[in-house]
């Protein structure tokens, strides 16, 4: 089933020059890149895009993380795009990831984990309101 997903490309990657590698993956997988643009999420930006976990010990954390460099953000389209990207990403802990997933390969820790993917078709929606509107 053709769907969309969407990927950001995190300050710790932008900042190591990973992009290119890391957009290499999802097209070899066969991926259309939909939309793509660098921005640095404002503060409210990324307390809504992560509203989610505003009641989490690491929201605080997370916020200034994300808010602290230019990030790179992609709407990809595909066969089970939402699942397949996920695989591709690995688990949010870079330490737990498969070698040969992007936050295997690439991340150092958990916050710093190269790659934040939509985990739902209804948060690729909510996410991408937040960063394309």
């Amino acid at each position: 089933m053709t769907e969309q997903t969407l990927f950001i490309v995190k300050p710790d990657a932008v900042a190591r020059k990973l992009v290119g590698q890391i957009i290499a993956r999802f097209e070899t997988k066969g991926f259309k890149i939909l939309k793509l643009k660098m921005f640095t999420f404002s503060k409210a930006q990324a307390q809504e895009f992560y509203s989610v976990h505003s009641s989490k010990p690491f929201f605080g954390e997370l916020v200034d993380f994300i808010t602290s460099g230019p990030v790179v953000v992609a709407v990809i389209e595909g066969n089970n795009a939402v699942a397949t990207t996920r695989i591709l990403v690995g688990a949010t802990k870079s330490y737990e990831a498969a070698p040969g997933s992007i936050r295997g390969d690439f991340g150092l820790g958990i916050s710093d984990n190269i790659i934040h993917a939509s985990d739902s078709k209804e948060n690729f929606e909510k996410e991408a309101k937040v960063v394309f509107e």
